[in-house]
């Protein structure tokens, strides 16, 4: 039989009643004469308060042991799931990460998958038996209980759904699929029905929370199609996630998202000579800190400033160390900027196509939005704003090319 992957966030496992709609629709793919397997995410905000009370014990939690608490939300998660879909006389059994399979390196809270040993996986499905996986977490080469990092259910899904030659992996979540922006700001946003793998990488990676980066760019690898779709509306067409194709080029611009958890980092009055950019990011990659955007102003007198944007999350745990690598390079100051957000306009059709990063500056200028950075890629341009002003500029972006628009994609 073929197989699917369903993943279910925490909003569609969040009590008794969603994990009974849950156990129903597993069940209907099962009567429909699929093998299952389905990754659960933890309930509701599990997460966020297991970690809030480790917090409360200790500004800083061991992160061996931050891994072993925050896998436990799953663990309920996936047991629960269990009991409700034999309830309905369909065999069900569950798996932790290890017990899946999944083998991670050794990096706590962060940790990647290496490789995906799906042999109790593929037994308990030849028996008849939907299997249910808990996601964000795996194994490590040293025996040791990791996660994956945020939106690392996503990850577990597709990279199992790979794993065992899966035809599709389906993302269930509480909205409808993916958006051209986040409605909460931009109310007028509508559902993408098909969008390619690039784009929905970039999407990811500035902000939109509907699918983890690394989960799209594994599918990617993989060539493996996705559908996020809504848990709570069957009828709801949700979204393909699939290799572009001639009609997608065919769209300028697929949406804008928002990233309104960075940090701008300013070094000043770095000596301006070779190797120092290198020792500096040399240091700072040391503290475990991801940088995204950077930018070096042109030189005066042998010294330049150097600015770079990295998640809040990492900039916490920099500034034990900022002062100590300023003095490393030579750097008269160092500057942290929490206020600021990221708008990023994406779009596969914007390669060929000039004016686009001239609208989408004229469109934040005409709000009298300034902009404190800029980056590129060939499908992307992100500028960084002042925080307060972050909606102000999703909202005149999406306006400025028309996203508010439904679009007619023709039929594959």
């Amino acid at each position: 039989m073929p197989i699917i992957v369903q993943k279910y966030g925490g909003t569609s496992v969040d009590g008794v009643d969603r994990l009974r709609t849950v156990a129903d629709r597993v069940v209907r793919a099962r009567e429909e004469g699929n093998d299952v397997i389905v990754v659960v995410s933890a309930m509701g905000q599990t997460t966020d308060d297991l970690a809030r009370m480790a917090k409360d014990i200790a500004p800083h939690p061991d992160p061996r042991e931050m891994d072993m608490l925050l896998t436990a939300g799953e663990r309920i998660a996936m047991a629960l799931l269990g009991i409700a879909i034999n309830e309905r006389g369909c065999r069900a059994v569950s798996y932790t990460g290890s017990q899946a399979g999944i083998i991670t390196d050794t990096a706590h809270g962060q940790a990647k998958i290496i490789e995906i040993r799906p042999k109790r996986i593929l037994e308990a499905l030849e028996a008849g038996n939907v299997v249910i996986i808990a996601g964000f977490q795996g194994l490590s080469s040293a025996y040791e209980i990791t996660t994956l990092g945020r939106g690392g259910s996503d990850l577990t899904a597709v990279a199992m759904a790979a794993a065992v030659g899966a035809e599709i992996c389906e993302i269930y979540t509480d909205v409808g699929g993916v958006m051209t922006a986040d409605p909460r700001f931009a109310p007028q946003a509508r559902l993408i029905e098909r969008i390619g793998y690039d784009e929905m990488l970039e999407l990811a990676a500035t902000g939109a929370k509907v699918l983890q980066s690394r989960s799209v760019e594994l599918a990617r690898r993989s060539g493996l199609r996705l559908h996020v779709r809504s848990s709570f509306d069957d009828e709801a067409p949700g979204t393909w996630v699939q290799e572009a194709d001639d009609h997608m080029e065919d769209v300028l611009i697929s949406g804008v998202a928002l990233e309104v958890d960075e940090a701008k980092v300013t070094f000043d009055g770095v000596p301006d000579r070779p190797g120092v950019a290198a020792m500096l990011f040399k240091s700072v990659a040391s503290a475990g800190v991801s940088v995204d955007m950077i930018v070096q102003n042109v030189s005066h007198e042998g010294a330049t400033d150097l600015s770079f944007t990295a998640p809040i999350a990492d900039v916490a745990s920099l500034e034990a160390t900022i002062g100590g690598i300023a003095n490393e390079v030579g750097a008269r100051n160092w500057s942290v900027d929490d206020g600021v957000a990221k708008v990023s306009l994406v779009g596969a059709g914007m390669k060929s196509q000039p004016g686009v990063a001239a609208d989408m500056f004229d469109a934040l200028a005409a709000e009298g939005i300034n902009i404190e950075m800029i980056s590129t890629s060939p499908i992307r341009i992100s500028c960084v704003v002042r925080k307060a002003d972050a909606a102000r500029a999703l909202g005149a972006v999406h306006a400025r090319f028309g996203l508010d628009v439904p679009v007619e994609m023709p039929d594959n």
